[in-house]
């Protein structure tokens, strides 16, 4: 069963159910290219709730866009 709120390391991750995802949206840092990129901890939670998902028995893959946000998609519901 899914929640609709996660927390991991002080993140709150909700869950959109239209688009089976779970999105957080932190600080907007850049990369060398000056390419948005998200907080490196915003991203390491993403992936430990990556985990936590996958123990529960769903496939997921994480994501982010501009802007901050990241995305834990999950596969198989």
């Amino acid at each position: 069963m899914l929640n609709n709120k996660e927390k991991v390391d002080g993140f709150y991750f909700e869950y959109d159910s239209e688009h089976s995802f779970y999105e957080c949206r932190g600080r907007i840092m850049y990369d060398d290219e000056h390419d948005e990129m998200p907080e490196p901890e915003l991203w390491r939670a993403a992936h430990k709730l990556k985990k936590i998902l996958k123990n529960k028995g769903f496939e997921c893959e994480v994501e982010h866009s501009e802007k901050g946000w990241v995305y834990v998609t999950v596969l198989n519901k």
